[in-house]
């Protein structure tokens, strides 16, 4: 249960963002992630329903797992494993959603639901695992910048200001499902490298290795459908891929211990 010091308080919105995300916490805290979902979820629900407070739920494009349908629409159920490597990090979000969407039709709780797809920008821990600022460091020190297999596999990346912007429409909106928030310009991770050393200026390699046992089970392509977020709400992504990677960048170099 809450605390008191978090239950005696008032509040007209219960935002539900907490979670372990990177890959790398898929493999040291899967019982952790676990329980964010699951308890973790019901807690915050709880105090929403007590409050009769709007709740928003964080939730994450990996409800769609390794996706059959491309791009994929909130209407897709997905393709998960829920034994995989991942399947810690992609279950504990679909049950909370599903915790969500039951305190709805049970308990009347007003819900909203964002599926955040692939996000970067200034301020992410450099060191957490995630492919963009993992490629920048390398970049920034003139290492090699290291892709899993062959490179061909694909994602959308949002910046973080237009990302804001979208939760931000889901949060104060009126629908109660889920909506897709992400961009819908697809990179390959070896396209995405290219840029990353472009735009670093660096002499870094690409060189090709073997998927970590851990990271089995990742998608070979996910990208947004956001035609629900961008007719509703008149959403649209703003910030380019070049232009975000320069503000991450510029942030990166003045912010970070490189050595």
């Amino acid at each position: 249960p809450l605390p008191v010091s978090v239950t005696e308080r008032t509040y007209d919105t219960v935002l539900d963002l907490a979670s372990p995300a990177s890959p790398d916490d898929f493999k040291t805290m899967p019982l952790e992630i676990l329980a964010v979902g699951s308890t973790g979820t019901r807690n915050l629900l709880d105090l929403a329903r007590q409050q009769q407070a709007r709740f928003f739920l964080a939730s994450t494009s990996e409800v769609y797992g390794d996706p059959l349908v491309h791009p994929q629409p909130e209407t897709y159920w997905g393709n998960v494993s829920s034994t995989g490597p991942r399947s810690c990090y992609d279950e504990a979000k679909r049950f909370s959603e599903a915790l969500a969407m039951a305190y709805h039709r049970t308990h009347g709780t007003e819900v909203r639901i964002a599926r955040i797809f692939n996000t970067y920008g200034e301020r992410m821990r450099p060191r957490d695992g995630r492919v963009v600022n993992t490629f920048v460091l390398q970049a920034l020190r003139n290492e090699p910048l290291t892709l899993h297999g062959d490179g061909s596999q694909t994602r959308s990346f949002c910046h973080v200001a237009d990302e804001i912007r979208g939760l931000a429409a889901v949060l104060d909106g009126h629908l109660t499902g889920p909506i897709n928030v992400g961009n819908p310009a697809e990179f390959t991770m070896r396209e995405l490298a290219e840029l990353v050393v472009e735009i670093t200026g660096s002499t870094s390699p690409i060189i090709a290795v073997p998927l970590p046992d851990e990271r089995e089970g990742d998608p070979l392509q996910r990208c947004p459908d956001i035609a629900l977020l961008s007719t509703t709400y008149g959403w649209a992504p703003e910030v380019s891929l070049r232009e975000g990677l320069a503000r991450m960048v510029s942030w990166f170099t003045t912010k970070e211990d490189l050595t």
